[in-house]
């Protein structure tokens, strides 16, 4: 099975009309080149996961998938999210493939290295993370808090691989186990390198994005921010326990100085003093708050077990003989 493995390429789209017809061809021909070269099976396909998309990108992975059986497709009902496409992809290629790559739908995810990761997972590898060599093509903003955002994770004990986006490799005993991961707030890039299967990374350069803008804006970045964090460490909490305490601490000690200087000096508390420390203890008082509110959320939406994403439609082409295209 290693020497020839049915490869399935999951790729998340949203919004994408522009830039997908050139995808596809680009993802077909690459599949057609690594056929050819023995490095994969001639069953392997290419499969579209619509993430409830606004514009033409549904009925362009409708006239992919009629015109050739290569192409797959899935319609949520809805807008997901990037990270629930990628999963449904993955959960639904995972019981014809023996690996499953995710790319994302702009191929700024150099596809050549897909030669690599195929040559990782024949050496045993069962998760080949790609990981991208600089951040040159972000801008000053994105390449600082991105760069800010990896240090805060592992500060917090978060097991991430530094600049690894969704762009990775899966076996189908790894797919498996990811399946029995229940969570509704999803965080692969987190998620997976915790499964510990026998791992490595291939490098690759990022392309500058050829049709269309980034789909990923500022408000998706810190929800996603914001789900790394919680989902993987509760250091968070730590943190306020800690500082409540060194609050209460350094409170104690201004108690302790206030009538020590009242009755030595017979001095009346200063009103900016006063100010100053209510200001202080409620900013922290909501901070902290903030906080925990965040990690209950989290538990609310787990304990109301609601499904991650809700499939609309599939176009299926899993045999290479087989033209016709189901919708379930």
């Amino acid at each position: 099975m290693r020497e020839c493995p049915i490869l399935y390429l999951v790729v998340p789209c949203y919004n994408e009309q522009e830039t997908l017809p050139s995808s596809a061809e680009k993802l077909k021909n690459k599949l057609a080149e690594l056929c050819e070269s023995k490095e994969i099976s001639a069953n392997s396909r290419i499969m579209f996961v619509n993430d409830g998309s606004q514009d033409n990108t549904w009925p362009i992975i409708e006239q992919l998938c009629h015109e050739n059986t290569v192409f797959s497709g899935i319609n949520f009902s809805k807008n997901f999210g990037h990270q629930s496409a990628i999963l449904a992809g993955m959960m639904t290629a995972k019981d014809q493939a023996d690996i499953v790559v995710t790319i994302d739908a702009d191929l700024q995810q150099d596809i050549e290295a897909l030669n690599s990761f195929i040559k990782k997972y024949k050496d045993g590898c069962e998760i080949v993370y790609g990981v991208r060599n600089n951040r040159e093509t972000d801008g000053a903003f994105k390449k600082k808090t991105a760069l800010l955002y990896y240090w805060i994770l592992k500060k917090l004990g978060c097991n991430i691989i530094k600049n690894h986006a969704d762009y990775r490799l899966m076996s189908k005993r790894a797919l498996e186990t990811l399946s029995s991961y229940k969570e509704v707030n999803l965080f692969l890039r987190g998620l997976i390198p915790q499964m510990g299967y026998r791992s490595d990374v291939v490098y690759f350069d990022v392309k500058e994005r050829e049709f269309g803008s980034s789909k990923y804006t500022l408000k998706k970045m810190l929800t996603l921010a914001s789900d790394g964090i919680t989902s993987l460490s509760i250091q968070p909490i730590r943190m306020i326990t800690a500082l409540g305490l060194v609050v209460s601490l350094l409170s104690f000690a201004m108690m302790i100085w206030s009538f020590v200087d009242y009755f030595v000096s017979g001095a009346v508390p200063g009103y900016t003093t006063t100010i100053i420390v209510s200001l202080a203890m409620g900013g922290l008082t909501i901070f902290s708050l903030g906080i925990v509110g965040e990690y209950i959320g989290k538990i609310y939406l787990e304990t109301k077990g609601r499904p991650r994403y809700i499939i609309e439609s599939v176009i299926w082409n899993p045999d290479e003989n087989n033209n016709k295209n189901t919708s379930v």
